[in-house]
């Protein structure tokens, strides 16, 4: 991919150029680490990096241009700068035209809520490869390209990562892109250049606050993915709505696009004529426009329900036959770290699960218990530099649906594991009869405290990190995973 310089600029209306325009641009970027001979460097200036610092360090590895917002003390020899007022409104234009707007190409599917969307995606990812088509998926686990996987670092990339591996797709012939899309995403704009043809809504539960600072503000965040939807030029478009959020009939209001629903209430386009929840599966008979769909699922919970639901939803929608959905449904055994069973010959169920937020940790118990028939156990802690109104909630969720609970580090980032450990347990102060707190701040250190007290029949529930295999902690970034952590305490135990 390359475009003349003079194009780009042409993009961005009372630029100021300083220096020759006759130039070929042959990628672009934001990180001076990855500037190449002919790229364009895209100076942010973000809370703690300021990309004016590296513009020399861009220019030296081969930049031809830098979008800037102040001019350098000295121009780097041979380098073109543009000045804008921002230069992250002027990437919104710039980047998605430099790679030919292939968000507009690929009919694109995207998932949001606060929780759900890694599970829902992958089941459409599947039902759409069952169906013959060429499918991309990007999500909060990976990005993938048929059968070809990359790891994702950020639930939805930036606008230069995110227009890179839509090229990619659109290169490779896909058909479909099915993608989570986050708040931040919305919000900043990251998903700048893509036009949606199929938008669904999980959920919406307290989550980013830090962010986003009121419920409200989320909400209105993540609104923009359906109040956008109607905008260009692609045929039959669509939204899919969990009726039974209190979210949904807001945004549902805000939207100019065909809907269909889905819930518990017979009034909705899509709902659960019977299911029965089983410790490794579940069966769920849906009533949907296509006729009923009798499913047997490798899949349990009444969260993964909704998520069933959902993906039925959206593959209706884009007129998937139904036959090609059930049978998919039928032999889809989930995500890794998303209610992950995890089997290492020990007496009792070990279960490793994502759940950050407080109605993602609720989910997640109440399912637990569905199944338990000892004591459930929950291990879980909270991330650092994120929201901390939510701690104490899921402290008081952790008492009341568990029996022994191990408070523990998650991710936490620049902040003391032991003070977000005290944030959680001003909600465990007074424990009732029978139940047990345990705080350990090593997380590997309290889940084999579990691991070591739980007897047959018991459950563990390993919330938080679910398919993370890193830990974030305040000078580093450290190899850790829950499953591993299990595996490896029954290895040595059984020596």
């Amino acid at each position: 991919m390359e475009k003349e310089l003079s194009l780009l600029i042409d993009k961005l209306p009372g630029a100021e150029v300083y220096g020759t325009a006759d130039k070929v641009i042959t990628d672009v970027t934001a990180d001076s680490r990855q500037a190449g001979a002919g790229s364009l460097f895209i100076c942010l200036k973000g809370a703690t990096v300021d990309g004016h610092r590296f513009l020399q360090m861009a220019a030296d590895k081969g930049a031809v241009a830098a979008l800037v917002e102040d001019l350098p003390a000295k121009q780097p020899e041979g380098m073109t700068l543009i000045k804008v007022a921002d230069t992250r409104s002027a990437m919104e234009e710039v980047v998605p035209f430099f790679f030919d707007y292939p968000g507009r190409k690929m009919r694109m599917i995207g998932v949001t809520g606060t929780n759900g969307k890694t599970t829902t995606t992958n089941i459409i990812r599947l039902i759409l490869r069952k169906a013959g088509y060429k499918v991309g998926l990007i999500g909060t686990i990976n990005i993938m390209i048929e059968d070809q996987v990359t790891e994702a670092h950020n639930t939805t990339p930036d606008v230069v990562d995110l227009q890179k591996a839509l090229y990619a797709m659109e290169q490779a012939g896909c058909d479909y892109v099915v993608m989570e899309v986050s708040s931040h995403a919305l919000a900043l704009k990251r998903v700048a250049g893509c036009e949606y043809d199929c938008a669904v809504l999980t959920n919406i539960t307290q989550d980013h606050l830090d962010f986003h600072k009121t419920l409200e503000n989320y909400r209105d965040a993540k609104s923009l993915l359906f109040e956008h939807l109607a905008e260009g030029k692609k045929p039959n478009k669509n939204a899919v709505f969990n009726m039974d959020d209190p979210s949904s009939p807001i945004i549902r209001a805000r939207t100019k696009v065909p809907v269909m629903t889905y819930g518990k209430a017979p009034e909705n386009d899509i709902y659960p004529l019977s299911y029965t929840i089983e410790a490794k599966h579940m069966q769920l008979k849906l009533h949907t426009p296509a006729g009923e769909m009798d499913l047997e699922l490798k899949i349990t919970g009444e969260f993964n329900a909704y998520n069933v639901m959902a993906a039925v939803a959206a593959m209706l929608v884009e007129k998937i036959d139904r036959e090609i959905i059930c049978s998919v449904l039928d032999g889809f055994d989930g995500v890794p770290g998303r209610f992950q069973l995890v089997e290492a010959g020990q007496p009792y169920t070990v279960i490793v699960d994502y759940a950050h937020t407080p109605d993602g940790l609720e989910n997640v118990l109440k399912t637990a218990r569905c199944i338990t028939k000892g004591r459930l156990w929950t291990v879980f802690g909270c991330g650092g530099d994120r929201d901390n109104k939510k701690r104490p909630i899921m402290g008081g969720i952790a008492l009341e649906l568990a029996d022994n609970v191990v408070v523990t580090s998650d991710n936490p980032r620049t902040e003391d594991p032991e003070a977000i450990i005290d944030e959680i347990f001003t909600a465990l102060k007074n424990v009732p009869a029978g139940k047990q707190v345990v705080r350990l701040s090593d997380r590997k250190e309290a889940i084999e405290y579990a691991l070591e007290h739980a007897a047959a029949d018991d459950v563990i529930m390993i919330a938080g990190k679910g398919h993370e295999n890193y830990q974030i902690l305040k000078d580093r970034t450290i190899h850790f995973d829950d499953r591993e952590v299990v595996m490896q305490y029954w290895s040595e135990k059984k020596k």
